[in-house]
């Protein structure tokens, strides 16, 4: 049986989180937060929890202090952000807290439950429809153009396959689902993940994306193969 929490100041919401995961995690027991404060409360008093599911508009919370100061007081315990917010900067910088998921309130239940069972088993989360987005165009401060001017130079470094993988990785697809779109096997997509990693410099995949987080890695790739003038 798992134990998870929502953590929403919106008690319809809280009902309505309670009755997808009633219907998908039937053995489940969720336990219901108004505001931080109750969160980290709960979490102290029940160690077993799995899963927290955390709004990013708690009343004592702005924005994601209530991640910070969860991943401070529990730093074993998983958190997964739950919000409308759908930037896709807000996304990564939940992940690089130290979330292991993100989900829209928008998300379609069928969607939300594949989610919530891939969150258990202890897979990391991204909405594939926000992160297959091109980053907003927008000039870039002189320091954050220099270290876009050298992840780019990392990236020139990866084969056409390896960047197909990190497209893939940055929508939040698992090695299985990376295997079926590109038609190889999944010992050759882990073996592709490692390469990556080893090129851009990372220890892992939440950072490998990180680290192309502010490019348009399609368009790259699409460069590679545009005829010449």
């Amino acid at each position: 049986m798992h134990t998870l929490m929502v953590a929403d100041d919106h008690p319809l919401f809280r009902e309505a989180i309670g009755a997808v995961i009633a219907a998908g995690l039937p053995d489940s027991r969720l336990l219901e937060a108004e505001s931080l404060a109750h969160a980290l409360e709960h979490a102290e008093q029940h160690p077993d929890v799995d899963l927290v599911l955390l709004d990013l508009g708690l009343p004592d919370a702005s924005g994601l202090e209530g991640l910070r100061a969860l991943r401070e007081a529990y730093p074993a315990l998983p958190v997964a952000i739950l919000s409308a917010d759908q930037e896709r900067r807000t996304i990564l910088e939940a992940i690089d807290l130290g979330a292991v998921g993100y989900i829209p309130k928008s998300t379609p239940r069928p969607e939300l439950q594949a989610a919530l069972t891939r969150l258990l088993e202890g897979q990391l989360y991204l909405p594939a429809d926000i992160m297959r987005r091109p980053p907003a165009s927008a000039p870039s401060p002189p320091d954050e153009a220099g270290q876009q001017d050298a992840q780019r130079q990392r990236l020139a470094e990866l084969t056409d396959k390896q960047l197909e993988v990190l497209i893939r990785l940055s929508r939040g697809a698992s090695n299985k689902v990376i295997a079926r779109e590109l038609e190889i096997a999944e010992t050759t997509v882990k073996t592709h993940v490692s390469a990556i990693l080893r090129k851009l410099h990372v220890s892992g995949r939440v950072q490998a994306i990180l680290a192309a987080g502010a490019l348009d890695l399609e368009a790259l790739l699409a460069e590679r193969h545009a005829p010449s003038p």
